[in-house]
């Protein structure tokens, strides 16, 4: 059964908008687009930049520091100089709050 992290109260995240979380050691990135929320790693896959300090175009976050992109459904890079994909967090919304499914990349 998947365990589920309380992130941050669901009013705290506006229409497309982002905002970093940390959760137990884990730096995130959550995004609102189109009414929906999803969650990467906050650290762009190219360089040491923090995405959350980059620009979100639709569902694509653009890296401060050499304008990779990445979309935030899949975490896959859209443009270069980004070649490596991010990871993806599961997110739901329920009760007010945004919950993530936090895992180790090594777990199935």
């Amino acid at each position: 059964m998947p365990t589920w992290t309380d992130a941050l109260p669901d009013h705290a995240l506006g229409p497309d908008d982002l905002r970093p979380v940390e959760i137990d050691g884990h730096e995130i990135v959550l995004y609102r687009v189109d009414g929906e929320v999803f969650a990467t790693d906050n650290q762009c896959t190219h360089g040491t930049a923090q995405l959350c300090e980059g620009f979100l175009l639709g569902h694509e976050i653009e890296c401060p520091l050499h304008q990779g992109r990445f979309d935030v459904r899949t975490g896959q890079p859209t443009a270069e100089p980004a070649c490596a994909p991010l990871r993806c967090w599961p997110v739901k919304v329920e009760g007010g709050r945004i919950w993530l499914q936090l895992r180790d990349t090594d777990a199935p």
